[in-house]
């Protein structure tokens, strides 16, 4: 079947350029419309998982389409974050820069998402999803959205319904799943580089 209706190879795929570009000898030609584009292809993935993350899937999608939005006038990632720090934006609501943390969360849950589904037994996706949570969105996350992403746990679809809407079988699964874990770790730490280099920090 074509790979228009996989989507987790797809989403593999993608991070594993970026990861190519970050590994090589000039990381900081990450381009913002390959990045943006590899981000995008995360959004169904986010969809497939029902109510408990309808609050990441929305965020995440607006962010990104800035991003998209922005590789149209500007070339790489550490420019787009430059030119926020050269105009003192960067803390700025929904600055380029602002926007690209938060979609830097959103692979980052993917993976640890990914990484609790593989060391997880069974077809619950409750405790994966709940650690995936807890780690990444939750310290930046008030009482009330909290609340709400603990009760759409409960709602959340079984793993075999999430492989059965990516059209995935289970041993193809952990292929791509283990595939993206290794690819966006080192464009994770990119973009934390991109921050921390700047003092910008990335707890905010």
């Amino acid at each position: 079947m074509a790979d228009n209706h996989k989507p987790l190879r797809k989403i593999s795929e993608a991070f594993k350029e970026l990861q190519a570009t970050v590994n090589s000898q000039t990381p900081d030609d990450l381009e913002v419309a390959s990045f943006s584009r590899a981000c995008s292809l995360i959004s169904p993935l986010l969809g497939c998982l029902g109510f408990a993350f309808k609050f990441a899937e929305m965020d995440y999608v607006a962010k990104v389409n800035d991003l998209v939005e922005a590789s149209k006038s500007i070339g790489t990632l550490q420019a787009m974050v430059e030119r926020d720090v050269a105009a003192n934006t960067v803390k700025k609501g929904g600055s380029h820069t602002g926007n690209l943390l938060l979609v830097k969360r959103g692979i980052e849950m993917v993976k640890v998402l990914f990484e609790q589904i593989l060391v997880t037994g069974g077809n619950s996706l409750k405790n994966p999803a709940t650690k995936a949570y807890a780690q990444v969105f939750a310290p930046h996350h008030g009482w009330a959205i909290k609340k709400a992403v603990a009760a759409g746990m409960y709602l959340l679809p079984t793993k075999a319904q999430l492989l059965q809407k990516l059209n995935e079988d289970e041993p193809s699964a952990r292929i791509q799943m283990q595939s993206y874990i290794t690819a966006s770790a080192p464009v994770i730490r990119y973009i934390d580089k991109l921050f921390l280099s700047r003092g910008l920090g990335v707890d905010w």
